[in-house]
C-alpha cells in the first residue's frame, strides 16, 4: 500500500504484508483440505517471486506520488503544519476560533464510478468525493479545514489515479480545505483491472455558539433551494438502469441541458461551501440540508424540529432536461423522483421570512441559482415534507 501521511504528498509505498498470503502445508481455510496448486514443491523451490510479480508495483506508486505533489501543494492553507513527516498529518486549528468545535464527515462516490470506468471519465469523480463530505460538514455551519482520501484498486494505473486525485485536489481547492493526506491501496485480486473505489474524509470547524442545529426553525420560515449541478452522486443505480433501457431502444439523447449526454450525466457535485459560508457571515440562517441519498423528502426532515414540516411548492423550481429524461425513461412519479434524486435542488436553506429576500440576493450575487421553494408549517397529521 502507498501511504500518504505527510501534509503535502503521499509517501513512498509502504511494504505492507500481503493479506492474501498462505502458509505452505496448511489449507487456506480451516476444514478445507484441497491442495493449492501454487504451493506445489516445484513452485516453492523455483524462481523467486517479487512483490511486483505478486501484483504490487512500488515504482508505479512512486510515480503517482510525483504526479500528486504539485496538486496537493495547491490546496495548502492556514493550519497545515507542513514539513513535519511521520505517520500522521498535523493540523492546527486556526487561532481565530475562540471555542472551535470539530465537525467530521465521510462518504464515497457510489456507483457513479461504474460509468467513470465504462466511459473513461476519471477527472471529475474526485470533485464528487470532496463535495459529498464538505457539503455535509457545511450543514452544521462548519468551515472545512482538511480532507483525506482513500483510493483502492487491483492494479494501479498511474494516469487514471492521477486524474482522480487531480479532481480531489481541485475539489479541495474550490472548498478552501487542504488535501492533507490519504492512502493509495493496490490490492491484486480485490478489484477487476481498470476499476477502483474511493472514500473521503473531511474535518471542519465551527464556533460553538454558531453551530446550526435547526432548533430555531418554526412555522412561517421560508425554504430556499440552491440549484444542483445535475444528479450529483446519488441515485446512480437508477441512472444506470435508465441508460441501459435507453440504449436498448436507441433513445439516448445527444445532449441534455446543452451538454453532451455523458458530460451531463457525469457533471460533478456542486460545491456550496464558499458561497454558503459567506451568506452565513451576513444572514441569520436557521438550517441547511444537503440533498443527497433520499432526495428532498428524506433529507430536509433531518434538520427540522419535532412538530414542523416543510411544504414545498411544486413547480417553484425548474425541472432540467436531465431530470425530465430520467423521469420519463424510468417511468416514475414525482414522489419517487423527489426521494431518489436531488431533482434540481442540491442544498436547502431555511431562514425567517423577513430575511429570505436578502439571503437569496446575497447567494445570487455570489453565483448561486436560488429559488423560493416553500415554507415551514406545523406538521399536523401530514408528512415531514410535502410537495404540492
Amino acid at each position: 500500500m502507498i501511504a500518504q501521511q505527510n501534509p503535502l504528498v503521499r509517501t513512498r509505498p509502504a511494504r505492507a504484508p500481503d493479506r492474501g498470503r498462505r502458509i505452505p502445508g496448511f489449507p487456506a481455510h480451516p476444514g478445507r483440505t484441497a491442495p493449492d496448486p501454487s504451493m506445489s514443491s516445484s513452485a516453492s523451490s523455483s524462481t523467486p517471486i517479487s512483490y511486483k510479480d505478486a501484483g504490487v508495483d512500488i515504482d508505479a506508486g512512486d510515480a503517482l506520488v510525483e504526479r500528486i505533489k504539485p496538486l496537493a501543494k495547491k490546496t495548502m492553507r492556514e493550519g497545515v503544519m507542513a514539513g513535519i513527516g511521520g505517520f500522521g498529518a498535523l493540523f492546527e486549528v486556526p487561532k481565530r476560533y475562540k471555542e472551535p468545535v470539530l465537525v467530521s464527515g465521510t462518504d464515497g462516490v457510489g456507483t457513479k464510478l461504474k460509468l467513470a470506468f465504462e466511459w473513461n471519465m476519471h477527472d471529475t469523480v474526485g470533485i464528487d468525493l470532496v463535495a459529498m463530505s464538505v457539503n455535509d460538514v457545511l450543514v452544521q455551519g462548519a468551515e472545512p479545514l482538511f480532507f483525506l482520501d482513500y483510493f483502492a484498486c487491483g492494479k494501479l494505473h498511474v494516469d487514471t489515479a492521477a486524474a482522480v486525485v487531480g479532481g480531489i485536489a481541485k475539489g479541495c481547492e474550490l472548498s478552501g480545505c487542504a488535501l492533507i493526506g490519504g492512502e493509495t491501496a493496490e490490492m491484486p485480486g480485490m478489484y477487476p483491472d481498470g476499476e477502483y473505489d474511493l472514500a473521503g474524509f473531511a474535518v471542519g470547524a465551527v464556533e460553538k455558539s454558531k453551530i446550526l442545529t435547526g432548533q430555531n426553525v418554526k412555522p412561517g420560515d421560508v425554504v430556499l433551494g440552491l440549484a444542483s449541478h445535475g444528479v450529483h452522486s446519488n441515485g446512480f443505480s437508477l441512472v444506470r438502469k435508465c441508460i441501459d433501457r435507453a440504449e436498448a431502444n436507441g433513445s439516448i439523447p445527444e445532449t441534455l441541458d446543452g451538454k453532451p449526454f455523458k458530460a451531463a450525466i457525469m457533471e460533478p457535485t456542486r460545491l456550496y461551501v464558499k458561497n454558503v459560508l459567506a451568506a452565513l457571515e451576513k444572514h441569520p440562517i436557521k438550517a441547511l440540508a444537503h440533498i443527497t441519498g433520499g432526495g428532498l423528502l428524506e433529507n430536509i426532515p433531518r434538520v427540522l424540529p419535532e412538530g414542523t414540516a416543510a411544504h414545498l411548492k411544486a413547480g417553484s423550481w425548474p425541472q432540467t432536461e436531465l431530470f425530465a429524461w430520467l423521469q420519463k425513461t424510468a417511468g416514475i412519479d414525482d414522489i419517487e423522483m423527489n426521494r431518489t434524486f436531488n431533482n434540481g435542488i442540491g442544498m436547502v436553506i431555511v431562514v425567517a421570512a423577513e430575511d429570505a429576500a436578502a439571503t437569496a440576493a446575497t447567494l445570487a450575487d455570489l453565483g448561486e441559482k436560488v429559488y423560493t421553494i416553500g415554507a415551514i408549517a406545523e406538521i399536523g397529521s401530514g408528512k415531514a415534507v410535502e410537495v404540492r
